[in-house]
């Protein structure tokens, strides 16, 4: 199953543990803020254990359900593999694994957020999607200065959404981290 993402609503209390995003293609039409460089803009959300994550709704080419990878030898832990989409091998990278959650259990609600950063197609396990938020500026806060220890660089902000926690990241900077090794840092 594969969901292509097409002007999404600006805000919506769809869950895929309930009602479930309907399939749509991201397309550029809706870039309001999230373009910019202040912290506000429309965000996909999703889950990682219990922890809710958001990222720039304009790096997302769609959102398809998981289907096992084909696996590649000695490959990182969070390196599943890589798919055929459409005739194009799109490496998979399981979040989970990578930010270390305890469990990464695949199940019906596990889906993998197709990316499309600086030109190179990249797939991303999470838990589940949760849906599209219009968030302004001044409603994010800068990511906390935590310790040398623990690296924050993809954090871009915390942002309070209900009664909920909303961690935004920078996933073109996570992804093409070096540890990662999935995207030249040099490209632009």
């Amino acid at each position: 199953m594969s969901m292509v993402l097409d002007s999404l609503p600006a805000t919506s209390s769809n869950h895929a543990s309930g009602g479930g995003m309907t399939g749509r293609s991201v397309s550029g039409a809706s870039q309001g803020a999230a373009g910019s460089n202040h912290l506000g803009g429309e965000f996909l959300t999703f889950r990682l254990g219990s922890e809710e994550y958001g990222i720039e709704i304009l790096k997302v080419q769609e959102i398809r359900s998981y289907e096992p990878p084909t696996r590649i030898a000695n490959a990182a832990p969070f390196f599943k593999g890589v798919v055929n989409l459409r005739g194009v091998i799109v490496p998979i990278v399981d979040l989970r694994l990578k930010f270390g959650c305890d469990n990464a259990d695949y199940n019906g609600f596990t889906v993998v957020i197709v990316l499309n950063i600086r030109g190179r197609v990249v797939g991303a396990v999470v838990d589940s999607v949760s849906d599209v938020l219009e968030l302004p500026g001044e409603a994010v806060r800068p990511a906390p200065d935590i310790s040398a220890a623990v690296d924050t660089s993809y954090i871009t902000g915390i942002a309070n959404v209900a009664d909920r926690m909303l961690i935004l990241m920078d996933i073109e900077a996570l992804m093409s981290g070096a540890e990662m090794g999935l995207i030249e840092a040099a490209m632009h």
